[in-house]
């Protein structure tokens, strides 16, 4: 159904290029995964950006303070999203969980 992923260098005379195929489900979850946490890290940006704006006037120090709170908990979720990839990902392939250079 689904084509292991494997990599291999092109016949070509250019020794250096790098041939990845993975699987059409694999792309799928590898997508969803990055667009979590892409969206996630937003969401942190923006928490700590306008609780800091919120600490600057004395009666929105509370409402700063919790969205520092959720913001904190968001940076616990980063992890999270990361090993549900991986644990996702070892479905399609055993050595699926060794992209450290690629994790996002």
């Amino acid at each position: 159904m689904y084509q292991n992923w494997w990599m291999s260098t092109s016949d070509q005379s250019d020794s250096s290029t790098l041939v990845l195929h993975i699987g059409h489900e694999e792309l799928i979850v590898r997508r969803r995964y990055e667009f979590a946490s892409i969206l996630n890290d937003f969401l942190i940006a923006v928490w700590f950006a306008i609780g800091s704006v919120f600490f600057l006037f004395e009666s929105l120090v509370i409402v700063g303070t919790w969205l520092f709170v959720v913001g904190s908990v968001q940076l616990g979720i980063r992890p999270a999203i990361r090993l549900r990839r991986r644990i996702h990902l070892r479905r399609f392939d055993s050595s699926a969980g060794t992209e450290s250079a690629r994790d996002f």
